[in-house]
């Protein structure tokens, strides 16, 4: 008989890329999480892992083992859900995950609507990065995530996530009021090709979306100025400290004295909802989905 909190294990270095990494999320010692592969090892009678300079890496065997470990893993989901078939009704608790925005203008709002509908449900929100989303939906800590697509998120086809689009949030062009582009009806992003620019800093997930708008419109942006949060960017755009993009979804706090200017292509970064492989039709997730697609219908008109 197998192990299957072993083949977690494994599951675990695949995602994570690393023994140690593994090990720290699923709060085992990299001993600890070395023996239990090695373990699974000797019970199917393959090498799962091999050196790999002064690490690690999976093996052929191990990468055939991890197909039917995820398969088990969505099987599993499944079970559940037939074993609870009869308790249709969303109960219990529903862990939901997002990165600011998603959790301003949809996971908030749709938390309150099925406290409404179901009061016998609890949604429990974590505001989170868009990687930590994948590994928390991974880990089992978050059951939906709202997260954004990047180019280093997994693919769509992956066997351990349920991938799907719940809407395409545009881009505005954000000038002050007295700018030469202020009130117009749409702009061509390359007439603000010479302007100083206000950018996300480089390892947010929405840098390569601007930068790519940008490198669509047939220019490289000049980066003035970095900026973590879209109202923190709105603030330096009033002090005329340059122009950006920022998307619908963002709401901004204040009065400024800036203005939202649609872009001609409709430049976008595209939303989607996750879940584990089998996990989309519980009686909780399948509630809040629907609710979020209903947000999502209205929430960048």
């Amino acid at each position: 008989m197998i192990d299957l909190r072993r083949l977690h294990v494994l599951r675990a270095v695949a995602h994570y890329g690393t023994v140690t990494a593994a090990a720290r999320a699923l709060h085992f010692t990299p001993s600890a999480a070395s023996q239990q592969i090695r373990q699974l090892a000797r019970d199917l009678g393959v090498d799962l892992l091999e050196p790999q300079g002064r690490g690690v890496r999976l093996t052929a065997a191990a990468e055939t083992l991890l197909a039917h470990a995820d398969a088990i893993a969505e099987r599993w989901e499944a079970a559940e859900l037939d074993l609870r078939a009869e308790y249709s009704a969303p109960t219990g608790q529903l862990r939901v995950g997002g990165f600011p925005t998603a959790v301003s203008v949809l996971l908030a709002p749709m938390a309150v609507r099925l406290r409404e509908r179901h009061p016998r449900l609890t949604v429990r929100i974590q505001e989170t990065g868009v990687p930590e989303c994948f590994d928390l939906i991974f880990e089992g800590e978050v059951d939906l995530a709202v997260v954004e697509v990047t180019p280093h998120n997994p693919p769509l086809g992956d066997a351990r996530f349920d991938q799907r689009p719940l809407l395409d949030d545009p881009y505005d062009l954000v000038v002050p009021d007295d700018h030469p582009l202020a009130g117009r009806e749409r702009v061509d992003l390359a007439e603000a090709a010479h302007e100083d620019w206000i950018a996300p800093v480089p390892e947010s997930a929405c840098r390569p979306h601007v930068m790519s708008a940008c490198g669509a419109a047939g220019f490289t942006p000049d980066v003035i100025h970095h900026a973590l949060d879209w109202n923190v960017t709105a603030h330096l755009v009033a002090h005329r400290l340059g122009v950006a993009l920022i998307p619908r979804l963002a709401q901004l706090t204040g009065h400024l004295p800036i203005s939202r200017v649609r872009c001609a292509g409709d430049p976008h970064r595209k939303l989607l909802t996750c879940t584990r492989r089998g996990c989309r039709e519980r009686p909780a997730v399948a509630a809040a989905l629907e609710e979020l697609r209903e947000l999502a219908a209205t929430a960048v008109a």
